[in-house]
């Protein structure tokens, strides 16, 4: 069996068959048309057969030569299939976080540079998304969920959060707020949460913790991700009941304040789900720990007597 032409002359060839132009097989390989052309001999004079026909200017394929190309296509597919399995080889070795979007904008992405400083050798890809992931289809190792009970067979609980009223500083500039009641006379941003186990907690719950005289509050405007509720708050538009979770940033950058320190207990707590497959990646013992203390320490700050 005659050894194996070239690769260089093969892609050179593959390259021509493909486009039946020696310039824009050049082109695609970019090396000069001299250098196809004399590929294309060298490859001619390994095989001993012809590949090529030539009428002055014109080359096309012989049948011979669209037989081998055929074959050779078939090949370089082949190879670009390992070459992605490769890839994907590579990538699996990253830890897929999933998250509730809001969960993964305020809280755990905040936090995830901790992690890196950690682990700098360690990859990380965070997908934030309201819908429950399957580990196996979609590639997920780890899930932050929230809801009265696991969603997984392997799972853990990691803290349950508490709201409290929040504010930009300029919405109460010069104003006294003396009770808790005086912050239900400010614009009020509602959350409402979309297919969720538990709902959102509400000025209804918060007045009615604090005694406060029974009322409906108007919903004209609601959001439906805790994340955009809160940015309306910073930029000044109202009062968000807010999860001490998600505004440790703007706590510590002054961005919010809390005029009124009263906070509600969410009605479920978060949860950390996992593939106990995945827990064969590198890292990831690591990072399962570390979301789980992370967790515990997330549950002493929101609580009622923490400063956040």
């Amino acid at each position: 069996m005659a050894p194996i032409p070239h690769l260089k002359a093969l892609q050179a060839f593959a390259a021509f068959g493909t486009h039946g132009s020696v310039s824009e097989a050049a082109r695609e390989l970019g090396v000069s048309p001299g250098a196809v052309t004399q590929q294309l001999q060298k490859l001619e004079e390994h095989l001993g057969l012809a590949l090529i026909d030539r009428h002055g200017r014109r080359m096309e394929l012989t049948r011979w030569g669209k037989l081998y190309h055929a074959e050779i296509q078939a090949g370089f597919s082949q190879l670009s299939g390992a070459a992605e399995i490769v890839r994907r080889a590579h990538a699996d070795t990253a830890l897929s976080l999933s998250a509730l979007t809001s969960v993964l904008g305020k809280w755990i992405g905040r936090e995830i540079f901790d992690w890196r400083a950690l682990c700098p050798g360690a990859a990380v890809q965070l997908v934030g998304t309201e819908q429950e992931p399957d580990f196996e289809r979609d590639g997920i190792d780890f899930r932050i969920f929230y809801g009265p009970q696991p969603r997984y067979h392997h799972a853990i609980e990691l803290f349950t959060d508490w709201a409290v009223p929040a504010c930009a500083p300029r919405l109460i500039e010069g104003q006294d707020l003396a009770t808790g009641a005086d912050i239900l006379r400010f614009p009020l941003l509602h959350i409402v949460w979309s297919g969720a186990a538990s709902r959102a907690p509400s000025w209804e719950d918060w007045a009615a913790s604090i005694d406060a005289p029974a009322s409906a509050f108007p919903r004209d405007l609601s959001y439906m991700l805790s994340s955009s509720a809160i940015d309306a708050a910073v930029a000044g538009r109202g009062f968000v009941l807010a999860q001490m979770s998600m505004i440790a940033d703007e706590l510590e950058t002054g961005r919010l304040v809390i005029p009124f320190d009263h906070r509600l207990r969410l009605a479920a707590p978060y949860y950390l789900g996992w593939n106990p497959a995945s827990l064969e990646k590198p890292f990831a013992r690591d990072f399962h720990r570390w979301l789980v203390a992370k967790g515990r320490r997330q549950a002493m700050l929101s609580a009622p007597g923490s400063a956040g």
